[in-house]
């Protein structure tokens, strides 16, 4: 019997999770946390956490940045899990990874890695995996080794040194340096081609609003609340790589247009912040910027600081004048007293500098309906304006209502129409042009 047609699942990796805490570690969040945030990402890559460890350093060692007695330390939790990888939470020299792979007879990925292994697995679209595969070659670039491709790939071109092995590498670097040129030409197509539908997006003047936040904050889950769509959603560090786009229909009859993009982290890898600047540009062209926040998380505060960080990587545009919401999201997981003290520090942030706060559930949808009248009240700055529409006079009549924010209206008795509606000054213009017979009474002041 044959079992060409059997699917073999491929072998599960083993493995170790080691959270390096320098010695001048001045973050925020406790070490404990990123040890399992670290977990969080191996779980992510279904790898098989049989131990997972914070050690202190002392000092850092250049060669191996651990000390000899915790490198054989950490060379005896391998053998006792029979360990096939170790997971190590921070960035690695190639010279690093090398001699610990050596030291401890098992395949070693660092932070950056196994981010940029998470995000290859999760990219859908073909924008994701270019920017993902940009990321990985300028990785990859400085190791001239396929330090990822734990899962089902072999390691080469390093095998030998001098001689032959060098022609090697040269022509491994080569090849790396003409396939990011290529896929750079590739991305600047996508970044033009963005540009294009954000300027037909204008034309229908909806203003736009970005999800950001900490991964696994609750994004999607919100956005599948305000949407009513069904984008994937789960518990899970990195659930959503692909940027996706839905219109919202707002209080007071304002429609919006809401992004749903990637999750931010801690020590975010710059090989993806470069990359991913394409899709980032959403959160640069938005108009309000919605900064979702795990409030039941012990490190909100230090996850908070994170996302700002990145944020400051990707300003507005120029010229524009971006608004900030943050959303407290997951209340529901809180005690009662804790959402008391939680409601009370949101009204109190939007009589401060920083943003205001708004905190909601986007599980149970409790605090949506105010962070639709929130959204709402951040975009709808237009003057109301008051129109008069000749009988007869459907398609002007449904213009305003689709481009406007129609306040009353008042039908008379020769069929035409006033309206009090909200227009913001480019939506105005275009009405002006397109239906020269509607009269404009006055702007309310």
């Amino acid at each position: 019997m044959t079992d060409r047609f059997i699917d073999h699942a491929p072998p599960v990796e083993v493995a170790v999770v080691i959270h390096p805490e320098a010695p001048d570690d001045k973050r925020l969040r406790h070490a404990e946390a990123r040890l399992q945030e670290a977990v969080g990402l191996s779980l992510a890559l279904d790898l098989d956490v049989r131990a997972a460890e914070a050690v202190r350093l002392r000092k850092l060692t250049p060669a191996t940045l651990f000390g000899a007695g915790k490198v054989e330390e950490i060379a005896a939790i391998c053998r006792s899990v029979d360990a096939t990888i170790v997971v190590i939470d921070d960035s690695l020299t190639p010279v690093q990874q090398r001699n610990l792979e050596k030291a401890w007879g098992v395949k070693v990925i660092d932070r950056t890695g196994l981010i940029l292994e998470i995000f290859a697995r999760r990219a859908r679209t073909g924008e994701g995996k270019l920017q993902v595969e940009l990321a990985r070659l300028d990785y990859e670039r400085s190791r001239l080794v396929r330090t990822w491709t734990h899962l089902e790939r072999q390691r080469g071109g390093l095998s030998k040194t001098g001689g032959p092995g060098e022609t090697q590498i040269e022509l491994d670097r080569r090849q790396i340096a003409d396939r990011i040129a290529r896929l750079k030409l590739e991305l600047e197509e996508v970044r033009r081609t963005r540009s294009l539908h954000r300027a037909a997006r204008k034309r229908v003047p909806f203003p736009t609003v970005a999800l950001v936040g900490y991964t696994n904050a609750g994004k999607s889950t919100l956005f599948n609340r305000l949407t009513r769509s069904e984008v994937l959603a789960k518990d899970m560090l990195f659930a959503t790589l692909d940027p996706t786009l839905r219109t919202v229909k707002l209080p007071r009859g304002r429609s919006a247009i809401v992004s749903d993009t990637v999750g931010f982290i801690s020590d975010l890898p710059h090989e993806l912040v470069e990359a991913f600047r394409a899709t980032l540009e959403e959160v640069r062209e938005a108009d309000v910027v919605l900064h979702v926040r795990d409030i039941s998380a012990a490190d909100t505060e230090a996850e908070a600081k994170d996302v700002y960080e990145v944020l400051a990587q990707i300003p507005a545009a120029e010229g524009k004048r971006q608004l900030m919401l943050e959303v407290w999201n997951k209340i529901d997981l809180l005690p009662e007293d804790d959402r008391s003290v939680v409601r009370a520090r949101a009204i109190r942030a939007g009589e401060k500098d920083g943003p205001p706060a708004v905190p909601v559930s986007a599980i149970t949808g409790e605090g949506i309906d105010d962070l639709r009248e929130a959204i709402a009240d951040l975009v709808d700055d237009a003057p109301e304006i008051e129109a008069r529409v000749p009988a007869g006079d459907g398609e002007a009549l449904a213009w305003l209502y689709q481009n406007g924010r129609v306040t009353e209206r008042n039908d008379h008795e020769d069929g035409s129409v006033s309206l009090t509606v909200r227009l913001d000054d480019q939506a105005l213009g275009r009405f002006e042009r397109l239906f020269p017979e509607a009269r404009l009474l006055n702007a309310a002041q």
